[in-house]
């Protein structure tokens, strides 16, 4: 594959200017293009991007400062390296030039030696420069992708714990951040609600059940309805899923969103909005809204699914169920946007089956 040459974009309102200058530099085994205006600069170099850009200073129409300032307000062009030429190289320019992003300062008339080296180096610098953020880029998404990994894997040793509950961190996940996305939609929790919390919700979800694997296979898979000691000791699971997660933000030496939002969603899932819930007994918005949102993701979920101690409902019976808890076990804003969407909780349902 041929490696493509970079390009150099010249602007001077002096053609022959820009042909010295393509004369002087032509050696370096570049492309060029070239403008006449700051309007006309603005326009091409947006459309073609080169790797540097000789600019002129003064010109009529738009100087080269200002057309400069205004390729920084665009995120396409901000990053393009600018050596500023002009036959004044007074210092309020120079630093003007400087202040505006610019890296470089060449004067007129242009001597080839230093031109060519001051371009050369600039290329250099920013191939490097595009290259290493090339890789950071690679390396955050690799670690995002083993960090997914790994909190799949960790929200499903819970449920390998017991086997009947299937693909349910599947379905809970994208419960969860439809009923986000819904609450968006309808104006509700903006402040909260960002686009990146949508996304920690649906990485964290995963997790809610992780203190499961504290608790003895006597009574997390007893067929039988649970004592009151046995469920009391179901209840910790909460605390231990927190417990868990605390040491991973111990071990990763400072909390995390992500973390923080995994240990709400962990310890208040459970919460009743009416505060008869466990393990904390919080109230209305004292309760997390990750931990609200999770709520209504998990009951429904458990309601239409198959376990060993009772068997699946409908959707419509679950509905009735999830609609009785209106204020009293849900958030009723999150109730009416669940009960908005519930086709599509079906559809999920559907399509993610034991």
């Amino acid at each position: 594959m041929t490696k493509k040459k970079p390009l150099i974009f010249i602007v001077d309102d002096v053609p022959e200017n820009i042909q010295i200058a393509i004369s002087q530099l032509k050696e370096l085994d570049c492309d060029f293009a070239y403008a006449t205006t700051g309007e006309q600069a603005l326009e091409r170099i947006a459309a073609t991007l080169p790797q540097l850009i000789l600019m002129d200073v003064m010109m009529p129409g738009i100087s080269g400062f200002q057309t400069v300032e205004t390729l920084s307000q665009n995120p396409a062009t901000r990053t393009i390296p600018v050596i500023f030429l002009t036959a004044r190289a007074e210092s309020d320019d120079v630093v003007r030039g400087f202040s505006l992003g610019g890296v470089d300062y060449v004067t007129k008339p242009f001597k080839g030696v230093e031109l060519r080296s001051r371009v050369r180096n600039h290329l250099e610098l920013h191939a490097y420069r595009t290259n290493l953020e090339r890789l950071v880029e690679e390396r955050t998404q690799e670690a995002e992708l083993l960090k997914d990994v790994i909190i799949e894997a960790m929200g499903e040793l819970s449920e390998y714990r017991d086997p009947e509950t299937g693909s349910h961190i599947h379905r809970t996940r994208a419960y969860v951040v439809l009923l986000a996305e819904t609450l968006v939609q309808q104006g509700r929790f903006l402040s909260h609600l960002t686009e990146d919390y949508v996304v920690l919700l649906g990485k964290s979800a995963p997790l809610h059940d992780i203190g499961k694997v504290a608790i003895r296979d006597s009574i997390l898979l007893k067929p039988g309805k649970l004592t009151v000691e046995e469920f009391d000791e179901m209840k910790k699971h909460t605390l231990y899923g927190e417990e868990v997660i605390a040491n991973l933000e111990h071990m990763a030496g400072q909390p995390t969103s992500f973390l923080n939002c995994a240990k709400e969603i962990a310890g208040s899932h459970h919460e009743k909005f009416n505060g008869s819930g466990y393990p904390r007994g919080l109230v209305g918005d004292a309760i997390p809204l990750a931990g609200r949102i999770m709520a209504i993701a998990d009951v429904y979920d458990a309601l239409i699914s198959k376990r060993v101690y009772k068997s699946s409902m409908t959707h419509d019976e679950a509905m009735g169920i999830m609609l009785e808890g209106k204020g009293s076990h849900f958030d009723p804003v999150l109730i009416d946007a669940f009960v908005s969407v519930e086709l599509k909780f079906r559809e999920i349902a559907a399509a993610n089956a034991d």
